[in-house]
């Protein structure tokens, strides 16, 4: 007897089995089409160097190396050259102004101030000497005149007697013209006299000015002369530490030669040095500031030195609040040079990304996928820490800042 064999349905273990297959090729054909033209390389996470997209404080500022020196450097040189007799102080030592250094010996400048002297005072005494006579001539002319007046006087009386004595015959007329003549050669003598003295009281005026002149003349060569022998004492021209100074007794210094130099330690500056390519934005006043025992000191530039040598130029900073206690001479400090003020921006941190794309694109970390793409964005200014992000970027997006190099060209890269 034939038996009848029924159809069998789907079960569902073949129902579930053909809708994996279906989810399968559709997962892998959907990731074929959305990564079609997609190229991809394989990152260890551990060798990347990321940085989060924040909003901060953003200054322009260059990193400048600067070395402490005196706010003031008095250089001694010798004004006169000679022989060290003595040497009063150590190198290394405080002073105080007018201190005693060094004392020198020249025989032949002690000589010639010597025979200067004489000479001054020969001409000085000479001028007195001729002071005196004018002084003399002119009493003389003034005891003339004198002279003149009184027998003026006499010769009046006299003319006066004689002429009545002649009215009344008494006297010959030749005696009374002799006396009458007399007289008027003395009036003339007077007008004569007083012309000289007046004439003479002029040019001695004139005289004794420039005799005046010319003494005060010779007593100021003679006070040079006299400091050029001083000078062979070396003092001290500011309170300050003495340095440099190797000398010995017995040793000749020529004149104008460096002796020492003397820093005036009350207070300090620092002397920076700057590449030229900043020159055009590098100004008075402009602040900086360095840390020293984890403290920050802030300075600012008081003078600026155009020359340019190997590249750089160089500032005087000085401080503009408090000085650190510990700091020393020729000391080197790390100085952050301000560029611009302080601002609002996103910032993004300097890598070696930088090189490779120049800013106009960063890999960008997408945390819920492991992967990282291509994004477009801009960058503006720069400090040695942070770029400032203008576009393309928000806070809080995580960015691939190492280098790019070993990526290629890779349009997504997928993180292990």
């Amino acid at each position: 007897m034939d038996k009848k064999i029924e159809k069998k349905g789907f079960g569902w273990q073949k129902i579930a089995l053909l809708l994996a297959i279906i989810l399968g090729v559709g997962f892998v054909g959907n990731n074929m089409y959305k990564n079609a033209g997609v190229s991809k390389l394989n990152v260890e996470v551990n060798r990347l160097l990321v940085d989060t997209i924040h909003q901060g404080v953003f200054q322009e500022f260059i990193p400048i190396t600067g070395v402490v020196e005196p706010i003031k450097t008095v250089f001694i040189d010798a004004v006169e050259g000679g022989k060290i007799e003595e040497i009063y102080v150590e190198d290394g030592a405080m002073l105080k102004r007018g201190q005693k250094i060094m004392q020198l010996s020249n025989p032949n400048l002690q000589l010639a101030y010597l025979q200067s002297e004489g000479s001054i005072m020969n001409q000085i005494n000479q001028l007195e000497n001729l002071k005196l006579t004018r002084e003399q001539q002119s009493l003389n002319l003034r005891e003339q005149a004198l002279d003149v007046e009184y027998n003026l006087d006499l010769l009046s009386k006299r003319t006066a007697r004689n002429k009545s004595l002649y009215k009344d015959d008494v006297i010959a007329r030749v005696d009374f013209e002799e006396t009458q003549d007399q007289y008027e050669h003395l009036q003339r003598r007077k007008k004569l006299l007083a012309s000289v003295i007046q004439r003479d009281s002029l040019s001695q005026v004139v005289q004794e000015n420039q005799l005046t002149s010319s003494v005060d003349l010779m007593r100021r060569n003679l006070q040079i002369s006299k400091q050029t022998l001083e000078n062979l004492l070396v003092r001290s021209p500011i309170d300050g530490q003495l340095s440099g100074m190797d000398s010995e007794i017995g040793e000749l210094i020529n004149q104008g030669a460096r002796i020492a130099q003397l820093d005036n330690l009350s207070n300090f500056k620092v002397r920076g040095r700057i590449d030229e390519f900043y020159i055009t934005r590098i100004f008075l006043n402009q602040t900086g500031s360095f840390l020293l025992g984890g403290k920050p000191y802030d300075l600012i530039i008081k003078k600026i030195y155009p020359d340019v040598r190997n590249g750089v130029f160089e500032v005087d900073m000085v401080f503009t609040s408090e000085i650190p206690t510990t700091i020393k001479r020729g000391q080197t400090v790390s100085i952050k040079l301000a560029l611009s003020a302080e601002t609002k921006a996103l910032l993004i941190a300097r890598g070696g990304f930088y090189q490779k794309t120049g800013g106009n694109w960063v890999y960008i970390i997408d945390p819920t996928t492991n992967t990282a793409y291509k994004r477009d964005i801009k960058v503006g200014r720069q400090n040695p820490s942070y770029y400032e992000v203008t576009q393309g970027l928000k806070a809080g997006d995580i960015v691939i800042t190492s280098s790019y190099d070993n990526f290629g060209d890779k349009d997504e890269l997928v993180l292990k």
